[in-house]
């Protein structure tokens, strides 16, 4: 019974009333087409531009930074144990990804080698802050220079892994997020207050 509605439903949008005798002939194909179109809209979704992703990129900057902000300087060496990253080794690997990944998906080379920032076992607050938003700024600038046409495009990241250039830099965005995640535990353990949660 639903197929002879949606029937009636088509053949009245499409203002033929006599489906009744010619649905089967060139009535169909009206309602194939129909169908198509409809099916075909139903799978669409926006695609995502570079200045979507550009807006995702400030908001998590503005959040890490406020990370920075909290830990007091005596925490940049802090370890929960001593098998875990110091807090400022987590922030510099966080770094060192960004620049890794983003110039993957970007064709934009980093102006630090990768691995580089955490090796230095830099612990000093001010020069591990310039250093963390230097990478956000090579991210967001990577980005807001680079073609929304090309982030469909198949790359192999780090020569092993298919995926397109958008799908690196969402592949970055969760590892970054996950990682400054990390570094709410070491702000609780020092005393210290994590700032509050920013969706938007």
């Amino acid at each position: 019974m639903g197929y002879w509605y949606l029937i009636c439903w088509l053949q009245i949008y499409t203002n033929d009333c006599k489906f009744v005798k010619n649905y089967k002939t060139r009535n169909m194909k009206k309602i194939v087409l129909l169908l198509t179109v409809f099916l075909s809209m139903s799978n669409l979704h926006a695609q995502t531009t570079t200045a979507d992703i550009v807006k995702d990129w400030e908001r998590a900057k503005a959040f890490t930074k406020e990370y920075l902000d909290a830990m007091p300087e005596s925490g940049y060496s802090f370890k929960p144990t001593k098998e875990m990253r110091s807090f400022s080794g987590q922030v510099l690997h966080l770094s060192d990804a960004i620049y890794g990944f983003v110039g993957s998906a970007t064709d934009e080379k980093p102006p630090v080698g990768f691995g580089d920032l955490e090796k230095s076992g830099d612990e000093n607050k001010a020069s591990v802050t310039a250093k963390v938003m230097a990478s956000y700024d090579f991210a967001i600038n990577a980005i807001k220079k680079y073609p929304n046409a090309k982030l469909s495009e198949a790359i192999k990241l780090f020569g092993q892994f298919d995926m397109n250039r958008e799908q690196v830099l969402n592949k970055c965005f969760e590892h970054q997020t996950h990682h400054r995640a990390q570094t709410t535990v070491y702000l609780r353990l020092v005393g210290a207050t994590p700032p509050a949660e920013k969706l938007f």
